[in-house]
């Protein structure tokens, strides 16, 4: 079971147990101390310590054998350098969803066997479902019934290998129900603040360059003001542009080639069409022939009707039904059928109409 130390994979330790598993508590360690955290809960943070405390606490509370595993070495390689040459390449990278995929789902279970502790099954405190279908011979992924809570768009890069040996305990529950469960077993912080952010410090100490001043202008090249490097703004940004216009601006593109952001009305934010590439298809093999589904471009938001046709080798093209605003290159669109999950990839490229 990996656990953080939040009441979510506490709970889904307990429920395990509860239903008689062997269940054994695994945490990453992967703050390493060179960047200045502010010590404010999150993922990567200097409250690392306090965390691991925690989660020590817990596996004792509901009576499992705990163990940490160093990860930050690969942590540092794989996600960290990942997130500076995306931001340093004009794009957005979202840093969860890649940690969920190799770390997490990973690197974790890796160590965990190979320091000689057998297990069967790997959990996590997840809001998703997994099955197996024997219609389509396939590991499946769905969303949690908590909609709210719904996290298959963070581990939506899960390989058919990774799904066979998971599970998601808390897939058919809400968080109101996780939390009463976790009160009632005397569980520890069952009502403490959930982490939100990926980083507890400034976001400048992990891309660690020299400032790259450029201009910002409009669509049609106007100079508007100017920038310190465009790892600084991202796509459907409005706030810190510092520039005094008559309608409300947003980023709307980082011109890498020109060093220039490019910024307009609300209006020309949106977009229909783009490419995505890096896909990793879960409920189906892959997309031969255009299919109609839903897809999101962002974690917070409610997926929209959309069709993905194959657009040349690895790639698919996306086409919204209604246009939709800030598609960020870097980030991830994930396609769904309901409540099933298609798969999903990488935004590489927006569509001009």
């Amino acid at each position: 079971m990996g656990l953080s130390g939040g009441v979510d994979s506490s709970v889904a330790a307990y429920l395990l147990k509860q239903q008689g598993y062997n269940v054994i508590g695994v945490t990453m360690a992967i703050w390493d101390g060179r960047y200045k955290s502010t010590g404010k809960h999150a993922c990567y943070g200097s409250d690392e310590e306090e965390e691991i405390r925690e989660a020590k606490e817990i596996a004792a509370v509901v009576g499992i054998p705990h163990y940490v595993f160093d990860c930050s070495a690969e942590y540092k390689d794989s996600v960290l350098q990942y997130f500076k040459s995306e931001y340093l390449a004009g794009r957005t990278p979202n840093p969860c969803i890649k940690c969920n995929q190799l770390i997490k789902f990973g690197l974790l279970p890796a160590m965990t066997a190979k320091a000689g502790i057998e297990f069967d099954y790997f959990a996590t405190g997840h809001y998703a479902r997994m099955d197996w279908s024997d219609e389509r011979k396939r590991f499946i992924l769905m969303k949690g019934v908590d909609m709210k809570k719904d996290q298959t768009y963070f581990i939506y890069r899960l390989n058919q290998e990774q799904l066979s040996r998971v599970m998601l305990p808390l897939g058919g529950y809400n968080k109101t129900e996780i939390k009463e469960i976790a009160r009632n077993a005397g569980i520890p912080g069952y009502d403490k603040e959930e982490s939100q952010d990926f980083y507890s410090g400034d976001y400048k100490d992990l891309l660690d360059v020299p400032e790259n001043p450029g201009n910002i202008v409009d669509t049609q090249g106007n100079i508007l003001g100017q920038h310190l490097g465009i790892w600084n703004y991202t796509i459907g940004q409005r706030k810190g542009l510092g520039i005094a216009h008559a309608e409300p601006l947003y980023v709307i593109r980082l011109d890498l080639e020109a060093n220039h952001v490019v910024v307009g009305t609300r209006v020309e934010t949106f977009n229909a069409s783009f490419l995505v590439n890096d896909l990793n298809w879960i409920s189906v093999s892959s997309v031969e022939n255009a299919l109609a589904c839903t897809a999101k471009i962002r974690s917070a938001q409610t997926e929209r009707e959309a069709l993905i046709e194959p657009a040349g080798t690895g790639e698919v093209k996306v086409t919204f039904f209604h246009p939709n605003d800030a598609i960020t290159p870097g980030q991830s669109a994930v396609f769904y059928d309901g409540d099933l999950v298609l798969g999903g990839g990488i935004i590489k490229s927006l569509i001009s109409v």
